[in-house]
């Protein structure tokens, strides 16, 4: 059975009844099972994770951006998430006798369709990206909603793969092919905003640290805290074990404890197995020697 999943991120994360309206539509679709959504109110983000078999996972993605782009402004928006539209990034994943080359196929069926229906500025990335500066999202989303609305049209590295060389009040969406990744933050017994910067960097693969990992420092204001937001694009070759020991020891330089750790969305069981068998030093352990796995699998 063919599976594909799609985590779209919306530019909204206070107005439940904005990501309810959102639902609603990928649920309309048959063929289509929600998984997950998640809201962030310090972001001003919300995660949505539904899978199905690639015609229907269109559709739902398709329906969701258009409800998005009618419902949120982001001449309105703030956040402390990067972030260039409404519905901001369209990620597809194989999951079950889906090869990578599918995903981008849909990632750029979607992308023309978001770009010349619904006249949204569209960019392809990761596996489906066109041009190699276009592979890494952040490169895709630097300088934001308000860069990116001053220089498309005028900078030519900023043409959209879709759609028109201008921006409207649902700005523009990167829609993308990639592999299951991990989103994990971790929050810091501090408010100063410098060492979580710091520590991001130190991580982070673009600043030479542990490969597979993105990272930003954030604010939340709210709980008087400094957060380290990062995406792990491998957790197989960089496990979430080593990223947060390596965030332990850089905090600690600054004096600093680790508060807490946070997975946003969902995460496939070995990542937290691998943890696991860290953590409590198991020898020679098996994850077939897990119950419920067990049963699964036979």
């Amino acid at each position: 059975m063919k599976l594909v999943e799609c985590v779209p991120n919306f530019s909204e994360g206070r107005r439940k009844e904005v990501i309810d309206a959102i639902l609603d539509e990928i649920k309309s679709v048959e063929g289509v099972k929600l998984l997950d959504m998640e809201m962030d109110p310090d972001h001003n983000r919300s995660v949505i994770t539904f899978v199905g078999g690639p015609e229907a996972v269109k559709e739902a993605a398709f329906r969701a951006a258009e409800k998005a782009a009618e419902l949120i402004d982001m001449d309105q928006h703030r956040g402390e998430h990067p972030r260039m539209g409404a519905t901001d990034v369209i990620p597809f994943v194989p999951i079950s006798d889906v090869k990578m080359e599918e995903c981008v196929e849909i990632a750029k069926e979607v992308g023309e369709r978001i770009g010349n229906d619904l006249g949204i500025p569209v960019y392809l990335y990761e596996a489906a990206a066109t041009r190699a500066d276009r592979a890494n999202l952040a490169d895709v989303r630097r300088g934001e909603y308000e860069g990116l609305k001053e220089e498309i049209g005028k900078n030519p590295d900023k043409k959209p793969d879709f759609g028109p060389e201008k921006m409207g009040k649902a700005g523009a969406t990167a829609v993308g092919a990639r592999m299951p990744l991990v989103a994990f933050n971790v929050y810091l017994g501090t408010d100063d905003i410098k060492i979580a910067k710091a520590i991001a960097k130190a991580v982070r693969h673009s600043s030479g640290g542990l490969r597979f990992v993105k990272a930003m420092g954030f604010e939340i204001k709210e709980r008087g805290l400094v957060q380290v937001s990062m995406n792990l694009t491998n957790y197989k070759k960089t496990p979430i074990h080593r990223v947060f020991e390596m965030i332990k020891s850089e905090a600690s330089r600054f004096g600093v404890n680790v508060v807490e750790g946070e997975i946003v969305g969902l995460v496939p069981e070995d990542a937290l197995l691998d943890a696991a068998k860290f953590y409590l030093r198991l020898n020679n352990f098996k994850k077939m020697q897990v119950l419920e796995k067990k049963m699964r699998e036979g």
